[in-house]
């Protein structure tokens, strides 16, 4: 089953204005000039794979694994029998999660991925279909 990352549009927005918003003066004052428009274009292709990156994250449990994938790049797989606990969290730390409403799953000895589908409470009931012994410490809806 594939779960989605949730996408946060002011963080997304946010990034916009970094790429973007430095580029404003220099643009109001020279005008457009060639290295402009080529520094624009760059940043362009840059905050498109960016995009690409937000709506392109999943979260994919095949069979005893989740498999993450956030754009181009794959992580390796977790295996789902080794995951101990999933709770909300705000940790901000990069992760290969597209929004600001984010969980964190607890693996192996003392391994953490920050994640953010969709549908959380859904997401972990189908985690622990295979791993009834993963605790849920999401709250409730």
């Amino acid at each position: 089953m594939v779960y989605y990352s949730k996408v946060s549009y002011p963080l997304l927005g946010f990034i916009f204005l970094v790429f973007f918003g430095p580029i404003v003066p220099t643009i109001l004052s020279n005008g457009l000039t060639k290295p402009i428009v080529l520094t624009i274009l760059f940043l362009v292709v840059l905050f498109l794979l960016i995009v690409h990156m937000f709506f392109y994250t999943t979260y994919t449990i095949d069979k005893d694994e989740l498999k993450i994938k956030c754009g181009f790049i794959r992580y390796k797989p977790f295996k789902i029998k080794d995951m101990k606990k999933v709770s909300k969290t705000s940790n901000m730390i990069s992760s290969p999660a597209a929004s600001f409403d984010r969980i964190e799953i607890t693996y192996g000895k003392f391994d953490e991925i920050i994640i953010s589908p969709k549908d959380k409470h859904q997401f972990v009931e189908e985690l622990q279909k295979i791993n009834p012994n993963l605790v849920n410490n999401l709250p409730t809806q």
